[in-house]
């Protein structure tokens, strides 16, 4: 029991230490989350943490606040949900509430708009660099690529939830046609190697 509340303590302090730095919403916590999650805890793998935001994306709700539950529901049950949910939510409650009394007292100073101007101009960063981690994992072959490249310029047209589903879709059938071919299935570039043969790496595979 000891052991189980200390990784519970664990997993609302990772999240607590990424909750202050959510600006922009949930897509600049990948990164860190990463970081924390995948590197330094060995929690999870790269490709749990992709599948888990693009599901926290697909259902109601901040992303933030979708990836840390579902993230600490994967690491602890039910319990580390709530770990992580609290862990995330708690510290921004309190910053957005602290600045929401400062802001309405400085707001019209100069130095606070720069501040922020510069904050907004650090998340396209963040956002940037979580773009190219998630790719790294998530375009595996020329049919996710394919998917990726399509994706984009649909999504200037589309709500992101169809863009999702239409993912989704795609994906299964991509995956059906690939099997009817008998070409065999590849869901990471780790197992690159031993899921296809030499014809795929001469151009044949789909």
């Amino acid at each position: 029991m000891e052991k189980e509340w200390k990784k519970l303590l664990q997993i609302f302090w990772t999240f607590f230490k990424i909750g202050p730095v959510t600006f922009g919403g949930g897509f600049a916590m990948i990164p860190l989350i990463e970081k924390e999650v995948v590197d330094k805890k060995k929690w999870l793998k790269s490709e749990d943490v992709t599948d888990i935001f693009a599901l926290a994306q697909s259902v109601p709700g901040a992303v933030a606040i979708n990836s840390a539950t579902f993230i600490g529901k994967r690491i602890g049950g039910i319990r580390g949900a709530i770990a992580a949910l609290l862990g995330v939510s708690l510290p921004t409650f309190l910053i957005v509430l602290t600045l929401g009394i400062l802001y309405s007292l400085f707001q019209s100073n100069p130095k606070v708009a720069a501040a922020f101007l510069s904050i907004r101009a650090s998340i396209v960063a963040l956002i940037v660099y979580a773009a190219i981690k998630t790719g790294k994992t998530a375009i595996v072959d020329k049919s996710t690529f394919g998917l990726f490249a399509v994706g984009i310029p649909i999504l200037f047209f589309i709500h992101p939830i169809f863009a999702i589903l239409a993912g989704a879709l795609a994906g299964i059938i991509l995956i059906n046609l690939k099997e009817k071919l008998g070409y065999k299935v590849q869901f990471d570039k780790q197992k690159e190697t031993d899921v296809y043969d030499i014809d795929y790496f001469m151009g044949s595979g789909i």
